[in-house]
């Protein structure tokens, strides 16, 4: 800790995202000097759909956000499982899920994060770093406004990296982004839908999940709901040279769409902001380098279909104070401690992932089978319980470790 005559010890934290605002927090109570820079022009709202599962309620609690976070659940809730002729029947709502996950908005957790963070820490937009140059006492980093072309060198304590799956931090101290960028050969698009579907209630979900592909509609409490598609492929870099919305059409076709899978197309069209990308597992033999370290997507990247990006997120970044604190004067000894603790929760997390992704989109006709045989299941009032004790010993567990408290 510091005292009146000793310098706060400066952090420059990458990322505005749920792990970088995490992390700044526990430093500023830590007594550090965080800065925080952003790429974007201004703070994000809204985004796709995202869960909280028992890790990182924990965190949250401790963050003390839990009591200021918006439940977008609802007991009005339903999901139906569809297919392209408009055939439905009742399908698991995501909030009935063992574990009781709660879903948000990307945006809700961010901006309870940002709220909470101390009025002292500044935040800087539009800015990226350029140049990482390091040595035993400290890091020298050039900070460029991406409008204005102005170049700034500081000199920090530490560097965070926060700044997702094709981090900038890690290219700079790391390496390029192929050396632990590990492709699962899947794309995914979401939006938020701006009219409802046709047939369907705003508090209606639905999912087509068809062998190599899937349509979710997620509903919200007091939201409109949120797209999400999820796809499988071949080639990834061909995915990225035409619209996104070609790639879809060309990726859910030639067989005819139907009025529900036509209006989400097009819902995904027109919106005004989406995601379209390639999945990606980030697979790193050490998150730290010197004085600089990386957190979230940057480090390990456990994809949508983990459930855990956000979790982990908290997690990561207030373990990484908590080391810190216990080891204030062995900056190497916190940082290896850290990913002693996590490392082995993160690559399991990232193994169930794998399995967890043919639930969201299964990748041939025998695992939309075995999937729908599943769903029809868990709804039995008979089989139901006994499915779901099942899934959440063998598959949720995980989900409910307090890892930072372990």
């Amino acid at each position: 800790m510091t005292n009146s005559t000793t310098p706060r010890r400066r952090v420059l934290v990458v990322g505005l995202g749920i792990s970088g605002i995490a992390t700044a927090i526990r430093f500023h109570k830590l007594g550090w000097e965080p800065v925080l820079i952003e790429r974007a022009p201004e703070r994000r709202k809204g985004g796709y759909f995202i869960a909280l599962f028992g890790t990182g309620k924990a965190s949250a609690e401790r963050f003390g956000v839990m009591e200021t976070l918006v439940d977008r659940s609802s007991p009005r809730m339903e999901t139906y499982e569809i297919d392209r002729a408009g055939r439905r029947h009742k399908g698991m709502n995501f909030v009935d899920a063992p574990g009781a996950p709660r879903p948000m908005l990307r945006g809700d957790m961010e901006h309870c994060l940002f709220s909470a963070l101390p009025r002292d820490v500044e935040v800087r937009f539009a800015t990226v770093p350029t140049r990482i140059a390091q040595d035993e006492r400290g890091v020298d980093v050039t900070m460029t406004h991406t409008k204005s072309g102005t170049a700034t060198t500081e000199r920090f304590d530490l560097v965070v990296g926060a700044d997702g799956m094709r981090s900038t931090v890690r290219q700079l101290v790391f390496g390029p982004h192929e050396n632990f960028l590990h492709p699962l050969n899947y794309m995914i698009a979401a939006c938020v839908l701006r009219n409802p579907v046709p047939g369907y209630a705003t508090h209606e979900g639905l999912v087509l999940a068809e062998a190599g592909r899937s349509a979710w509609v997620f509903p919200f409490a007091n939201h409109n709901p949120t797209l999400l598609f999820s796809y499988r492929v071949e080639d990834v870099a061909a995915q990225f040279r035409g619209r996104p919305i070609e790639s879809l059409r060309e990726a859910y076709g030639p067989e005819e769409a139907g009025s529900v899978l036509s209006h989400l197309l097009d819902e995904f069209e027109t919106a005004d902001e989406y995601l379209f990308d390639s999945t990606n597992h980030v697979r790193m033999p050490s998150w730290h380098k010197g004085r600089v370290v990386l957190v979230g997507d940057s480090a390990w990247c456990l994809t949508l279909y983990s459930g855990m990006g956000a979790s982990t997120g908290l997690a990561g970044g207030e373990l990484l104070g908590n080391m810190l604190e216990t080891y204030p004067d062995d900056l190497e000894r916190a940082l290896s401690r850290w990913e002693e603790k996590l490392r082995p929760f993160i690559e399991d997390t990232q193994r169930d992932s794998l399995k967890a992704r043919a639930l969201f989109t299964p990748a041939n006709e025998a695992q939309r089978i075995i999937r729908g045989a599943t769903i029809r299941l868990m709804g039995n009032r008979l089989t139901g319980p006994l499915v779901k004790k099942v899934m959440r010993d063998r598959d949720l567990k995980a989900k409910m470790v307090d890892i930072v408290a372990q």
